[in-house]
């Protein structure tokens, strides 16, 4: 996952239905994408070689076709034309970690693709990061279940249908919270001391392509 973060559960979630997700899309294809890698930041030396890590396990859900789409090692190629497809790709820390892993997959460079990473636009907005975990609990009223880690091990372990049931679940939480962005104006967090705030976003699918 981009911050290889804690797996989540969504008993009170208000899940959006698909009819909301597709208006949402406004005509375009957006597709929401996230990763699991093979090898962690100290199983490669450091953050400093996420190129390193390897692609365990990459999900999309395509805002067109309603479904996920998951890809092994060994169709990365795959998911590269998959991705190169979107009008628009969402993810989470995407740029900076997603890209990065997946990159000595590709024959041209990731960032030419349209993308929006929220954390870079939560960042810009409040000048620090939020974790997915932490928007996702406060806006969404997902649950957390596992510690994201446990992909890792699960690969060792050759638990492979794990990890995309796994990575599919973080995509889903990516989805809804942009939908729900998109759709009400902000997003939910808490401060430091523990007080609910509003921040508000500008996640319209049109205006974020035509500025990239």
């Amino acid at each position: 996952m981009s911050e290889q973060l804690d797996l989540f559960t969504e008993p009170e979630k208000n899940k959006l239905d698909s009819e909301n997700i597709q208006k949402s899309s406004n005509d375009h294809r957006i597709l929401y994408f996230d990763l699991e890698t093979q090898k962690s930041a100290d199983d490669v030396g450091g953050w400093g070689n996420i190129h390193d890590m390897k692609l365990a396990v990459g999900v999309v859900w395509d805002s067109v076709d309603q479904k996920h789409f998951s890809y092994l090692e060994s169709e990365a190629s795959q998911l590269v034309e998959k991705l190169c497809m979107a009008d628009l790709v969402v993810g989470f820390n995407v740029k900076k970690f997603d890209y990065t892993v997946l990159q000595p997959y590709a024959d041209f460079d990731l960032s030419e693709i349209v993308t929006f990473d929220m954390l870079d636009d939560i960042k810009g907005k409040l000048n620090h990061r939020l974790s997915l975990n932490h928007l996702a609990e406060n806006t969404l009223n997902a649950k957390k279940s596992a510690d994201g880690l446990v992909s890792l091990q699960w690969y060792k372990e050759g638990k492979i249908d794990k990890i995309i049931e796994y990575c599919k679940q973080d995509v889903e939480i990516t989805r809804d919270l942009f939908l729900y962005g998109e759709s009400h104006g902000y997003v939910k967090y808490s401060t430091r001391s523990g007080v609910a705030k509003d921040l508000k976003v500008d996640w319209k699918p049109s205006s974020l392509i035509s500025s990239s």
